[in-house]
C-alpha cells in the first residue's frame, strides 16, 4: 500500500540525496542478510542524525538475533561511545544523542510485533527517532508504520517523496524469496541451467564441464551464496558428484543446505554432498530404506509423485514412478525454516518442478557454443501443446564475459485441455 509522503508537494533538495543515499546503504547492508536469515526477511537500516549525517547502521544477521533497527542503535551508541558496535552491545535505551530527533531509514517497515525479539517500533521510540522512511511494507506483520504514526513520529513509505520507485522495486526484490514464501507457504524456487545456444546441457558423452567460463561459474555460485537450500536429484548427482557448495567459501563460513532427491536410497558412500563442507539432506521415498549415511547427514522422506507414474509420453527411458511429489518436498522445506531453494538438477527434475507449477524463476547462463547432440536442458515440463507453453516474463539480460545471462519470473500458465495419452 502506497503511504503519501505527507501531504508535502516536494522534497527539499539536501534531505532527498541524504535519504536516498541512506536507503542506497540499506539496501546494499540488507542483502547481506540474504541465504542467513530465514524464516526471516532481511532488513538493512541506517540511522541518520539531525544534520543527516549517518549515525548508526546495522542489518538481521540472523533468525532469532537482533534485528536491523536494534543493531544500527547498538552502532549509533558505539559510534557515539567511540568504540566498535558489538552484536551485544548497548540496548536501544542507551543509543545516544546522536539519533535523538533523527531519521530511521529501513528496507523493510519496522515490526510492531512481539516474536523471538522485542517490536522494532518500541526501540525507534525509546530512542527519540523522530522520523522514519521505509522501503516496502510488511505483508506479514503490518502495523509498525501506524504504531509508528499515532505515536507522533512521522512515517514515509512505499509511495514517498523520498522513496523513489526504482529503489522501493529494489526492496521487495531482496525479499521476493520471503514474500513468495509468506504468501504460497513454500520456499522460493529458482532453477538455474547452464545450456549451449542449441539448449544442450551436456555432450552425446555425458561430459558438460565447462559449457560456461568462468565468470558465468562464478555468478552462479554468488547465488548458491543467497540460497538457503541447493536441490538436486540423484541422477545429477551419480553423474556429475558435485560438490553444491559455495565457492570461495564466504567469510562467515556459511554454506547452503544440500538437498539430495534420492527416492531409491541409491547415494553412493563418499559423494562430495556427504562431506563435512556443507550441511545436506537426503530425501527418500516413503518405505524406502535409508543407505549407509556419516551421522550428520539428515534424512527425510516424502511421498512419490502420485501424477508421474507410467512411462514417459513420448517413450523416453525413464522410469518416471520414481520422481518424488515436488510439492511435498517444498513443503518439507518449509517446515524446516527454508524460505529459498536454487534448483540446480538435471533436465528431468526440472520438469517435474515445472510441470507441478512450482518454479518462480529461472536463471539461464547462455553459452556461445553448438553440441547438437547430448540432453537437453529441459526434459518433459507437461506441456501438450503451444497452448501450455510455460511463458516467462521480460528477462534481464547480462553478459558474464562470453556468455549470456537470462533472468525472469515464470508466468502463471494457461490451462490445456488436452489429456495426457499413454499407448
Amino acid at each position: 500500500m502506497a503511504i503519501p509522503d505527507g501531504g508535502a508537494a516536494v522534497a527539499p533538495a539536501r534531505d532527498l540525496a541524504q535519504v536516498v543515499a541512506a536507503l542506497r546503504r540499506a539496501l546494499a547492508l540488507s542483502r547481506r542478510g540474504l541465504g542467513r536469515v530465514s524464516p526471516n526477511p532481511a532488513v538493512g537500516c541506517v540511522l541518520l542524525d539531525r544534520a543527516g549525517t549517518v549515525a548508526g547502521e546495522g542489518w538481521h544477521v540472523r533468525a532469532g538475533g537482533a534485528h536491523a533497527e536494534v543493531l544500527a542503535l547498538q552502532d549509533a551508541a558505539a559510534r557515539a561511545a567511540g568504540r566498535p558496535a558489538a552484536g551485544s552491545g548497548p540496548t536501544h535505551a542507551s543509543a545516544g544523542a546522536g539519533v535523538l530527533g533523527g531519521t530511521a531509514v529501513v528496507t523493510l517497515e519496522p515490526c510492531a510485533h512481539t516474536g523471538r525479539t522485542g517490536p522494532c517500533t518500541t526501540a525507534l521510540l525509546a530512542a527519540g527517532i523522530s522520523r522514519v522512511v521505509y522501503a516496502a511494507a510488511d505483508p506479514v506483520h503490518c502495523g509498525g508504520a501506524e504504531a509508528l504514526r499515532r505515536a507522533g513520529v512521522r512515517v514515509h513509505g512505499p509511495g514517498s517523496l523520498l522513496v523513489p520507485e526504482h529503489l522501493a522495486a529494489e526492496a521487495a526484490a531482496v525479499n521476493e524469496a520471503w514474500s513468495t514464501a509468506q504468501r504460497t507457504g513454500r520456499p522460493h524456487l529458482t532453477w538455474k541451467f547452464a545450456a549451449t545456444l542449441d539448449g544442450r546441457s551436456a555432450a552425446a558423452d555425458g561430459t558438460s564441464r565447462w559449457i560456461t567460463g568462468s565468470a558465468a561459474r562464478a555468478d552462479a555460485h554468488q547465488w548458491r551464496d543467497r540460497a538457503d537450500a541447493v536441490l538436486v536429484g540423484a541422477g545429477t548427482q551419480r553423474a556429475d558428484d558435485p560438490a553444491l557448495t559455495v565457492r570461495p567459501a564466504p567469510a562467515d563460513g556459511r554454506q547452503p543446505l544440500r538437498v539430495v532427491l534420492d527416492p531409491r536410497g541409491r547415494t553412493r558412500p563418499g559423494a562430495r554432498v556427504l562431506d563435512q563442507r556443507a550441511p545436506t539432506m537426503l530425501v527418500l521415498a516413503d518405505g524406502v530404506r535409508a543407505p549407509e549415511l556419516p551421522a550428520h547427514v539428515q534424512v527425510a522422506r516424502v511421498r512419490l509423485d502420485p501424477g508421474q507414474a507410467g512411462p514417459p509420453p513420448n517413450g523416453g527411458p525413464h522410469d518416471r514412478a520414481t520422481l518424488l511429489d515436488p510439492a511435498a518436498v517444498l513443503e518439507l522445506l518449509y517446515r524446516r525454516g527454508l524460505r529459498s531453494v536454487l534448483l540446480e538438477g538435471g533436465p528431468r527434475l526440472a520438469g517435474s518442478f515445472l510441470a507441478a507449477g512450482l518454479v518462480d524463476r529461472v536463471i539461464g547462463y547462455l553459452a556461445p557454443a553448438l553440441l547438437g547432440a547430448g540432453p537437453a536442458a529441459l526434459d518433459d515440463a507437461g506441456v501438450l501443446s503451444i497452448a501450455g507453453t510455460h511463458r516467462l516474463g521480460p528477462p534481464e539480460v547480462r553478459m558474464l564475459g562470453t556468455d549470456l545471462r537470462l533472468t525472469a519470473r515464470v508466468l502463471p500458465r494457461a490451462q490445456e485441455t488436452a489429456t495426457r495419452g499413454h499407448d
